[in-house]
């Protein structure tokens, strides 16, 4: 059988990361798998899901609204990747002003809180992949990174909230992504 690019990387990738659960002694039947319901991003949860060997039509497995990709607005969405740079410089300038229509980096960040929160709830003592979009996750990244970088305490919800700041949020670009890269955060 013959993969496109991104497929082909998607399922070494995960062939990597299906050792390092084996390393880690993490068994299957804990691992969770929350995608974006978007297309690009359902198709590849279920590759993953295949090569891991978890149905994908399973409680293992969740379409979550709050994981889409950040609605830029109708002056960016759906163009160029080139425009991102304009969206980019307006994150730097003012990371909770929102792209003319769009959604501001601190709007990904409440409803990836919404989203957080709700794993944590659910899934405790698992292994969670999350399969989203690239600004998305850069913003999730750089949050999360900052809350565990000041040691916070609290439930998700509240160390999300202590770090949701101008400092914290237009860093997000410092952790770019490529095409059907996995990062470990925990």
């Amino acid at each position: 059988m013959v993969y496109s690019k991104p497929n082909w990387q998607v399922r070494c990738l995960i062939s990597f990361t299906m050792q390092e659960l084996k390393a880690r002694n993490i068994s299957l039947e804990t691992v969770r798998i929350c995608y974006s319901p978007f297309s690009r991003t359902s198709h590849t949860a279920k590759i993953v899901a295949d090569v891991l060997g978890i149905p994908f039509a399973s409680i293992q497995c969740k379409a979550m609204t709050e994981l889409r990709e950040r609605f830029f607005g109708p002056k960016f969405e759906l163009l160029s990747h080139d425009k991102y740079t304009e969206i980019w410089a307006l994150d730097e300038k003012d990371p909770f002003t929102s792209p003319e229509g769009g959604e501001s980096v601190e709007g990904v960040v409440s409803r990836l809180g919404i989203a957080l929160a709700a794993l944590e709830a659910e899934y405790e003592g698992c292994s969670i992949l999350l399969v989203s979009h690239g600004d998305p996750l850069q913003i999730l990244q750089a949050v999360l990174g900052a809350a565990k970088e000041n040691s916070l305490e609290g439930d998700v919800s509240s160390r999300i909230k202590q770090v949701t700041n101008r400092s914290v949020l237009f860093q997000h670009r410092k952790f770019a992504l490529v095409t059907a890269e996995l990062r470990r955060i925990e």
